[in-house]
């Protein structure tokens, strides 16, 4: 997936980022779908791994403007998964409590343990993006926090976490097809939030915010994926195949059973032992 990933000589203009983009995938929706399910097993195995072996920690970003798909992702792409090792955390307009900290700390307490995968359904990059759209803090405040970021995120990677941030980027076309079918279908109603259709209306502040995010934050320790997701199909199996791709390249293994674990089985049925034989 090279050609989505952001780096120096990589960052998207993304009011010409085709948004609709199927082009790494030779087959249509229908063969979208069956690798996708080959990929729901073999994460759901290599989370098994995971899970087990108590080593690694897996931390994944997603980020996206309104309908982006961030719900869809976690639901498609994790189908299957054991529950025990990964979770889902949300952020949404800070608490009191958050607020008498520093803008990371309800970050920091959710970072994935040993073992686990933990998915963030927006993140810390709100403190760059929605702070700077609206003007909630001064532009020398949140400019700092670039630099911030990629030190925390890079303490992270330093102490065992693998990253990875995916931006889900769907064009404005394809957002407002999403809203009208929230806003007309009895069945999604209740999605709809009439506050999307104010944010809508700073579409190119938000773009002009994720371009610098992408460019001052994709780094080789925490990159950034921008995956074209007007296509939900497209979307979840590229964020699949990455997914599936770093956790290979990690090698787990499960852990050794323990001494003599074969004598333990004629305790459970005597036969077993002589079937054995």
């Amino acid at each position: 997936m090279e050609p989505y990933l952001i780096t120096a000589k990589n960052t998207p203009r993304l009011m010409d980022f085709d948004a609709s983009d199927t082009s790494h995938f030779e087959g249509g929706k229908k063969d979208g779908l069956a690798e996708l399910a080959k990929l729901n097993k073999k994460l759901e195995s290599l989370q098994e791994i995971l899970y087990a072996e108590h080593q690694h920690r897996v931390l994944i970003v997603l980020q996206a403007m309104d309908t982006g798909g961030k719900d869809g992702v976690i639901r498609s792409v994790f189908e299957g998964v054991n529950p025990q090792g990964v979770r889902v955390a949300s952020f949404k307009v800070p608490s009191t409590e958050e607020m008498d900290h520093d803008y990371l700390w309800r970050i920091h307490r959710q970072v994935p343990g040993k073992g686990e995968i933990v998915i963030f359904n927006r993140s810390h990059y709100e403190d760059v993006l929605v702070v700077r759209v609206h003007k909630l803090v001064p532009a020398k405040v949140w400019k700092k926090r670039y630099r911030h970021i990629c030190e925390f995120e890079r303490m992270l990677a330093d102490e065992g976490v693998t990253i990875l941030k995916f931006f889900l980027h769907i064009s404005p076309e394809e957002q407002k097809e999403r809203l009208l079918d929230r806003i007309t279908d009895p069945a999604k109603q209740w999605k709809f939030n009439p506050g999307d259709l104010s944010e809508r209306n700073h579409w190119k502040e938000y773009m002009h915010a994720y371009e610098d995010v992408l460019q001052k934050t994709s780094k080789p320790w925490a990159p950034w994926y921008a995956i074209p997701a007007d296509r939900n199909w497209y979307r979840n199996l590229m964020v699949a195949q990455i997914l599936v791709n770093e956790l290979e390249k990690l090698r787990m293994r499960y852990p050794q059973p323990v001494e003599g674990i074969e004598q333990y089985a004629s305790q459970l049925d005597p036969n077993a032992q002589s079937a054995q034989a």
